[in-house]
């Protein structure tokens, strides 16, 4: 069973060119403007922009849904300081600076629309997903 998120986001073609040119996702499908489906291995992310129907619709209070917040997907990568080079240099925006935790280093990425990426390297192996790296 595939893992399935929705971000809300000002600009679907924004990013996806965010996502797959930086964070190896695939365009999956983009019937409509206002929405896409993308995926990396098997994770599924829902892009829409805030619209009268559909995904990112006003809630009954009226209150409009945007995008941002601290909910975030976590993507576990091999070289997050090379890959933090890279993504500077792009002129991709951060939340902060690479931190070291019990179980590995992580930074937290912004997309497009303010919404949060964690990039995670795990220190050892034991925190190392299947089929992530060599194996030890």
């Amino acid at each position: 069973m595939a893992a399935c998120f929705r971000y809300i986001v000002d600009n679907v073609e924004a990013a996806i060119d965010f996502y797959t040119k930086h964070l190896g996702f695939k365009l999956e499908m983009h019937p409509a403007p206002p929405f896409a489906e993308i995926s990396r291995g098997d994770m599924h992310l829902y892009l829409s922009q805030p619209s009268p129907r559909g995904g990112g619709a006003s809630m009954p209070s009226g209150e409009q849904q945007a995008p941002g917040g601290w909910n975030r997907i976590h993507l576990t990568v091999e070289n997050l300081d090379e890959l933090v080079e890279h993504l500077k240099s792009a002129g991709c925006r951060f939340r902060n600076e690479i931190i070291q935790g019990v179980g590995g280093k992580q930074i937290l990425l912004e997309d497009p629309s303010g919404n949060v990426i964690e990039l995670f390297e795990p220190n050892t192996a034991a925190y190392r997903p299947p089929g992530f790296g060599a194996e030890t």
